[in-house]
């Protein structure tokens, strides 16, 4: 599933790739809104690809509509500037099938041009999160959308990513809903996505480098490591708290979320400065504080198992 703004030629770059997969995956490509011809190129050049054009930029949200418009029970999101390594959906799927308590699979991100790790990477494998045995990877507290392969069910039954942040946040505040809801998220390191460094609209082309910190891997345990309230949970840019990482909620690791949709929100101005005025009252939920109180009595302690959904059985294709 593709998303994309303003950016044609990438996008028609990032279809290319996906049906020149082995898997063959169906694709879906969501247009936020663009005005360059972006869907109907993709319509001429890929008739096999289902193309949804928005009338408006929905931001990190209107990734749900993809997500909706397929049928298959996995769904491996993909930007105009990532694209997945032949081989990495199907070992994402025979995972997802192999352990049904895995909501999210967030993969390795390779760098191009130059073909090294992004430096969010070696947060995502040293993840100081705690997680059950049988978990086949580092276990995490959020995970990063350009780079992950979903279970459908789970993410459309916890809402998907919510249009009240529009960007900035949406994938730690979907990333508590499915922990509270007993998911579990993990890190592969057998998965890889590259991200090609372009220019967005507006702003130059520059390699992802230095990343602060991403709360990728912290905040499955925010009660814990500041000693907060269960209900002491502050929205992105919101109350001062550094274990969480509160100022930071609203960036990316080279992911697309600061580019194919930090366009300008309708309205004016960006999405992650719209979210910050209305992030804690979008926080500020009962999912939050239950996996705050379950936190704070030792919910995630290494071995415990998540009360998750039977089985589904497997369909084919598998992801898409």
């Amino acid at each position: 599933m593709v998303i994309t703004w303003q950016r044609r030629a990438e996008a028609l770059a990032a279809v290319a790739r996906l049906t020149e997969l082995p898997e063959r995956p169906p694709v879906v490509l969501v247009d936020n809104g663009s005005a360059d011809g972006t869907a109907e190129a993709v319509r001429s050049r890929f008739p096999s690809v289902r193309v949804i054009a928005l009338s408006e930029n929905l931001g990190a949200a209107g990734r749900n509509l993809g997500v909706r418009e397929l049928d298959t029970p996995y769904v491996a999101f993909c930007d105009d500037d990532t694209w997945w390594e032949p081989g990495s959906l199907t070992r994402a799927a025979d995972l997802l099938d192999a352990h049904p308590g895995i909501a999210v699979l967030n993969a390795r991100i390779v760098v191009e041009p130059g073909g090294h790790d992004d430096p969010i990477v070696r947060e995502l494998r040293e993840s100081p999160v705690p997680g059950p045995h049988w978990l086949p990877g580092p276990a995490l507290g959020s995970f990063l959308a350009g780079a992950s392969v979903v279970r459908r069910d789970p993410f459309l039954a916890h809402g998907g990513f919510s249009g009240r942040l529009w960007l900035g946040g949406e994938e730690e505040l979907l990333a508590t809903d499915l922990l509270s809801g007993g998911w579990e998220l993990c890190y592969r390191d057998d998965l890889v996505v590259h991200h090609q460094v372009v220019a967005v609209p507006g702003r130059p082309a520059a390699p992802p480098r230095g990343h602060p910190q991403h709360p990728v891997v912290h905040l499955a345990a925010p009660a814990v490591a500041g000693g907060a309230a269960p209900d002491d949970v502050p929205g992105p840019h919101g109350a001062p708290r550094p274990d969480l990482g509160a100022g930071r909620l609203g960036r990316r690791a080279g992911s697309a979320v600061a580019g194919h949709a930090a366009a300008p929100a309708p309205g004016g101005g960006r999405g992650p400065a719209r979210a910050a005025g209305r992030g804690p009252a979008a926080l500020d939920r009962p999912p939050i504080r239950r996996l705050n109180a379950r936190v704070r009595a030792g919910w995630r302690s290494p071995g415990s198992r998540p009360v998750s959904p039977a089985r589904r059985p497997p369909r084919r294709p598998r992801c898409s």
